[in-house]
């Protein structure tokens, strides 16, 4: 079975399956709970239900992982997003004194859409994707999981595929948790490049001497760029495509001296990493001398493949975001955690749906291997707990909630740290949740 047998008319059939014998519960509390460091941390958080027909409810909140689960069983939603952690507890709101309501913390999110690309993608525009494409969503992945580690000292970050056009990132950090609207606000501005809106052709404009930052992101954008932008989306092809970049060139070097357009528009080279080496050529003069501006054919490159933010999604404590797991209505796909180890092997057409794990199953379970639950844990999980272990290991979803344990390994070590602080032990060095790759 592929993705091409979700149909979307299934859905309410399928959902009840999925929340009662695969959706990752277990894992799920573990995250949201952060090891117990904080008192209430979970019960103050608010969770967002889409039910069917586009049914909102807002504020829900549980006390424990069996409430979650319950109501979570019961309502069946279409999607999941999580808020912040609030005061009170959300599903309390109305009843507490007006303007005491309020969001006090939650995880540092990114939210990466491919329609915010469409502009400088020529294989699909509004929410199709491709492999050809998806390449954008891997150089914002390294470009962000990059500065967020090494500029910010962040160590804990969650990368998540939206199950059907973009990504999300989770900075789960404690520091990162607390962070103030104002910090994340310079955080998302200190990230953001590519700027201005549709009127604007020259979105991203460099300065010297180029900020550390941005010169790590175009080490990225160089190892990318010739087979994404010159091969894939044939910048440099069409002429309409090449109209479009020469417009992204100052024109004191476009045509200093003499017409620079010609010799690229049309020559009889047709090799695209020649056609580009024509256009940087533009920025030497006959001396050999580079010419004011020389960091146009960086910004070009800048400007079709840095990631592009929404910054709003960054900015408020409040705002919410899909939830890790959620199905997404119309692809069937779930949401699922990505490895950032196999990140250039990720491909969203491979995710499974919704339709897909439910229908593995009915596999018969000849030569199954029954699930080894460590022995401390054994107290802390229960039948129905087991049996949904084993039927996850079943299916395709397997693999990345095997992410997310590895994630949340880390992030407990942290925990582990905040908890040996605060009873007066001795804190044990902690090895940093890194990715290599």
């Amino acid at each position: 079975m592929t993705s091409a047998d979700y149909e979307p008319a299934s859905l309410p059939d399928l959902l009840p399956l999925y929340y009662r014998r695969l959706f990752p519960f277990s894992q799920y509390y573990r995250w949201l709970n952060y090891g117990g460091v904080q008192k209430n941390y979970f019960q103050h958080r608010e969770f967002s239900f889409t039910l069917k027909d586009d049914i909102y409810v807002r504020y829900q909140s549980f006390n424990t992982q069996n409430e979650l689960e319950k109501e979570m069983q019961k309502m069946n939603p279409y999607k999941i997003d999580i808020g912040a952690v609030y005061s009170h507890r959300p599903n309390q709101h109305n009843t507490v004194k007006s303007g005491t309501f309020q969001a006090l913390e939650k995880e540092l999110v990114f939210d990466i859409d491919m329609t915010d690309y469409d502009d400088v993608r020529s294989c699909c525009s509004a929410a199709d994707i491709c492999p050809k494409c998806w390449t954008l969503m891997t150089i914002a992945i390294r470009i962000l999981d990059r500065a967020l580690r090494e500029d910010f000292g962040f160590r804990h970050l969650l990368w998540v595929y939206s199950g059907r056009r973009g990504v999300h990132c989770w900075v789960c950090d404690e520091a990162a948790r607390k962070l103030s609207v104002a910090a994340r606000s310079a955080i998302a501005e200190y990230l953001s490049l590519v700027k201005g809106g549709d009127e604007t052709v020259r979105k991203v404009v460099l300065s010297d001497p180029i900020h550390p930052s941005i010169r790590d992101a175009l080490k990225v954008v160089e190892r990318y760029f010739p087979q994404y932008a010159l091969h894939d989306q044939a910048v440099l092809g069409l002429k309409e495509s090449v109209d479009k970049v020469l417009a992204l060139v100052p024109e004191d070097i476009l045509y200093g001296g003499t017409d620079s357009r010609e010799p690229l528009l049309y020559s009889s080279e047709k090799n695209p990493e020649k056609r580009w080496g024509l256009l940087r050529g533009c920025a030497t003069t006959k001396q050999g001398t580079l010419k004011k501006g020389q960091h146009f054919e960086k910004e070009i490159m800048l400007q079709y493949c840095y990631p592009r933010l929404d910054v709003n999604v960054s900015k408020g404590v409040n705002h919410l975001l899909k939830s890790p797991f959620s199905v997404h209505p119309k692809t069937g796909r779930i949401s699922v955690p990505i490895d950032l180890r196999q990140l250039d092997k990720f491909d969203p057409f491979d995710v499974p749906t919704i339709s897909l794990i439910c229908a593995e199953l009915d596999r018969p379970r000849v030569g199954e291997e029954e699930e080894q639950v460590p022995k401390e844990k054994d107290s802390d999980i229960d039948a129905a707990e087991r049996r949904r272990i084993r039927d996850y290991k079943r299916t395709s979803l397997a693999k990345y909630v095997k992410v997310l344990d590895q994630f949340l390994d880390g992030v407990a070590l942290s925990n582990r740290g905040e908890l040996l602080k605060k009873s007066g032990g001795f804190e044990t060095k902690m090895k940093p949740c890194f990715y290599n790759y």
